[in-house]
């Protein structure tokens, strides 16, 4: 069918063409404290670059890009932090989201001018780490994982529960938004063994070590067993095959009284008539990164059914993965 030029119009294709010239933009404010000089104050375009110690040029590309994104409002030739911004890129808001804008900008970043590559070959890029780029990788996606946490601990309600099992997580910062979030609530940490010690740190950090305890083992392999009511299994089933999947969420299970809930988080492929956009681009860097995969949602459906679990819902949280909730039977 030809579509007559008039009825339609280019401006979406263009948006998402050039999306990466607004993403580094949004990197370079970050990194040159744009976000952090407004958090003082609107300023115009000759204090913005005081502030920061760029140039009037380089402030006005970067603020006037940040105001056409919505980050930044504009008036008079004043600018000011929009909500979003001022919650989230000054430092003095609810999370701080400089560490993981520059993981995308330095690690990711570089890995997607690979995706030619990875398209044409089904293979990952070329990972080129060192000591402190792991260290911006981690810091990056640990932020990430603090962002998903308390987007869940805004919209689930943990208040009804009392004995967590957290299996087999890369943070335990979902844990610790979980009893933040219920005073009655305590948790059982099954994670790797290597994440022992960080695990332990952060609970101490948080002043709940007392509500907790840690049972290290390797989360492909782990039986944790138990008669908990909650169990949540957070960005573990992208890093593992089918077969393992299956296994970690029988053993979740196994772990549960009937009727107990699991969250299970991850960024998931759907088939609505509509994917929801964040997951399928999840797909995209997960694979390039490293080679991990985003699974479609009626595949891990499917390894629920079979391993002993209901669904009964799933939650899409802001800027976040899905959450799939389900119901021990």
């Amino acid at each position: 069918m030809t579509v007559s030029s008039t009825s339609a119009t280019p401006d979406r294709i263009v948006d998402i063409a050039i999306g990466y010239m607004g993403a580094k933009q949004l990197f370079a404010a970050a990194r040159t404290g744009v976000f952090r000089a407004l958090a003082e104050g609107e300023r115009d375009v000759a204090g913005l670059a005081t502030a920061t110690g760029l140039s009037e040029r380089m402030a006005r590309i970067l603020a006037d890009a940040m105001n056409g994104l919505g980050l930044l409002e504009r008036r008079d030739g004043r600018y000011r932090l929009a909500p979003d911004a001022a919650a989230h890129l000054t430092g003095e808001g609810d999370l701080d989201l400089h560490p993981f804008l520059a993981f995308l900008n330095e690690i990711s970043y570089g890995h997607w001018l690979q995706f030619d590559t990875t398209v044409d070959t089904t293979k990952p890029g070329e990972l080129d780490m060192n000591e402190e780029r792991w260290g911006t990788f981690m810091a990056g996606v640990m932020r990430y994982n603090a962002l998903h946490a308390a987007m869940l601990a805004r919209s689930f309600d943990f208040g009804p529960y009392r004995d967590m099992l957290d299996l087999g997580g890369l943070s335990p910062d979902f844990a610790i938004a979980a009893l933040r979030a219920s005073p009655g609530l305590s948790a059982r940490f099954v994670f790797d063994p290597a994440s022992t010690e960080s695990v332990a740190g952060a609970l101490a950090a948080a002043g709940l070590t007392d509500r907790a305890r840690i049972d290290p083992a390797p989360t492909d392999t782990a039986q944790p067993g138990g008669d908990h009511d909650l169990v949540m299994v957070n960005h573990v089933i992208h890093r593992f095959t089918a077969e393992q999947n299956r296994a970690i969420l029988a053993n979740a299970r196994a772990a549960a009284r009937p009727g107990a809930t699991l969250l299970l988080l991850d960024f998931l492929l759907d088939d609505d008539d509509r994917q929801r956009p964040i997951d399928a681009l999840h797909a995209g860097e997960y694979f390039v990164i490293d080679g991990t995969v985003v699974y479609p949602e009626s595949e891990v459906t499917a390894w629920l059914e079979a391993s002993g679990w209901r669904r009964r819902e799933v939650i899409a949280l802001p800027g976040s993965p899905r959450v799939v909730v389900a119901e021990a039977v």
